[in-house]
């Protein structure tokens, strides 16, 4: 049987040692300033819990008034270190006021010696409500939110409700685990929270900083597309596909066309722009499962799983038109951005190089015939 003072210790004890745990984390890794505001939450309530622990061997009012506080910090941090990770805007315009407005309740309870159930009570609704904020956070809808955020706001939640059950049944009262079946719901919820919610978000935090690995490791930083090897990787795989499909692939290669001259005649800067006007036209032209790479420079592939040479045709021609029509640059409004195409059928017994090199070929046909043009290649020659 643990009474509650002893378990506030452990609580104390444990989100402490999880701020210093996070702080040594943070010390070797990049700066994250969400979980940098989460280990200040920790630590804030950890040290709440030690100086409820404290109070009642002391004798001294400051105790419990400066638990009081460190618990309404704890939360507000808390709430404040997920509008950090998932990039609120003017989230500081609603938080700072309502914490500034919770730490001055306390301190009227504290001025007007309210009594130590009073004063539990008081903090009991202000974490209660700041935990219910986080879940909803943590809870809202979202459609690729990963399984560990819905875990960590279905803690909130449930800690939540423990507080409000706590409230109107034990009446704020203190005992033991086996003195209300309500004391052990809530003290089971708090306990949860210090575990999952601690440990929780730091796996939240790495979770982030790997997909982010993962995005610069495949994408391009300056087109959103993929890179050279994450093309390939992904083309090979869908070809791999359609040969056991028994399914067509069209593969192209594509290059802006006097790319040069607009590199030395306005910049690089402007040159980058048409790359990215080019990316966001051709996302917007081709169909979800197409497969588009930057390969390097103004060069750049595209693979058709289940496309068929007509079918393929009309979608380079309708790229190009697309890119054509596209608007002028600010940076250059006397350059007109167009595309040269090069188109291919992939042999199902063809390696993907030799499949760009033939379409690469069609390319340069593409360049010679006058540009702004789609030049079929001849198709991959069988030996007898």
């Amino acid at each position: 049987m643990i009474d509650i003072q002893t378990f506030m210790l452990a609580l104390g004890v444990g989100n402490t040692a999880f701020a210093l745990l996070m702080a040594g984390y943070m010390r070797g890794a990049a700066a994250n300033p969400g979980l940098r505001t989460w280990m200040w939450a920790r630590l804030s309530s950890g040290l709440a819990q030690i100086c409820c622990w404290v109070a009642p061997h002391v004798g001294l009012p400051i105790a419990e008034e400066l638990a009081a506080f460190g618990w309404v910090g704890g939360v507000a941090l808390e709430l404040a270190s997920y509008c950090v990770f998932f990039g609120f805007r003017n989230w500081r315009r609603v938080l700072a006021p309502a914490a500034i407005a919770a730490l001055i309740i306390v301190a009227a309870a504290a001025m007007v010696q309210a009594s130590r159930e009073q004063m539990t009570q008081v903090v009991a609704v202000i974490v209660a409500l700041f935990a219910s904020g986080a879940a909803a956070i943590l809870l809202r809808p979202q459609a690729d939110a990963p399984l560990l955020q819905r875990i960590i706001g279905i803690n909130d939640a449930l800690f939540a409700i423990a507080i409000w059950i706590w409230m109107g049944v034990a009446n704020g009262g203190v005992g033991s685990f086996n003195a209300n079946p309500v004391y052990g719901f809530a003290y089971l919820a708090s306990y949860l929270l210090m575990i999952v919610n601690g440990f929780g978000f730091l796996l939240l935090c790495k979770l982030k900083d790997d997909q982010r690995m993962q995005r610069l490791a495949t994408i391009d930083g300056l087109t959103d597309m993929l890179n050279r090897r994450a093309f390939f990787e992904r083309a090979e795989s869908a070809l791999q596909t359609a040969a056991r499909l028994r399914k067509p692939i069209a593969l192209m290669m594509l290059d802006l066309d006097h790319f040069k001259q607009l590199n030395d005649g306005f910049g690089h800067a402007c040159g980058d722009q048409a790359l990215r006007l080019f990316a966001d036209t051709a996302r917007a032209t081709l169909r979800e499962n197409d497969v588009m790479g930057r390969l390097g420079g103004e060069e750049f592939a595209l693979a058709m799983p289940g496309t068929s040479l007509a079918g393929a045709q009309y979608a380079a021609e309708r790229l190009r038109i697309a890119v054509a029509e596209a608007p002028a640059l600010a940076c250059a409004a006397t350059y007109r951005m167009t595309v040269s195409i090069g188109l291919v059928m992939i042999d199902p017994s063809e390696e993907l190089t030799a499949a760009l090199a033939r379409a690469d070929h069609a390319l340069y046909a593409a360049k010679t015939g006058g540009r702004n043009r789609v030049e079929i290649g001849a198709p991959l020659l069988r030996r007898a």
